[in-house]
């Protein structure tokens, strides 16, 4: 199956403030990344074309990066999932700045089933709070989440039950 799944966020920025926001990416001062309410993205270096790594069970290396403008990340992981993802940064003027995010893959297998109904809705709300977050860095004040569907809400507390074993081995 094929999926082109793209997000955007007009933010109040010039391109190179926006466009920082990108290069701390997996860093510890990660600006865009919301961080606090989804596993952490981490690399095993700096963000540099062929880190590898990744966030929760979602596995990548980077593929191309051209620092405050653009960073794709081809997939490693989960079985089944062929593709990238990446951000973009797109000024509007010069006090408006769109910043993309894209996922273009096709999916294979079990995640035939696994991207529209696990991976799609919680991907889907992960890219909508790092654009707060964001939203958040250029504005310099705090920014209202985009608020969960009850799905992703399900979603979210039927992966945090899983039992400790299962858990244990899936962080291996």
């Amino acid at each position: 199956m094929a999926v082109l799944n793209i997000h955007e966020r007009l933010l109040p920025g010039k391109a190179d403030e926006v466009g920082a926001l990108l290069d701390t990416l997996s860093g510890p001062d990660d600006r865009l990344w919301p961080r606090d309410a989804w596993p952490r993205m981490v690399l095993d270096g700096p963000l540099e074309v062929g880190a590898s790594g990744g966030h929760g069970p979602i596995r990548y290396l980077v593929s191309a990066y051209v620092p405050g403008q653009w960073v794709r990340f081809a997939f490693t992981g989960p079985r089944g999932f062929e593709g990238f993802h990446e951000f973009t940064v797109h000024p509007i003027s010069d006090e408006t700045t769109v910043l993309r995010h894209t996922v273009a893959m096709r999916t294979r297998g079990p995640a035939r089933l696994s991207w529209p109904l696990v991976f799609r809705p919680l991907h889907d709300a992960c890219v909508e709070d790092g654009f707060d977050c964001a939203a958040h860095a250029v504005l310099g004040r705090p920014v209202p989440y985009t608020s969960w569907s009850h799905y992703v809400r399900f979603l979210r507390a039927l992966l945090r039950r899983r039992p400790a074993a299962e858990a244990r081995t899936a962080a291996a």
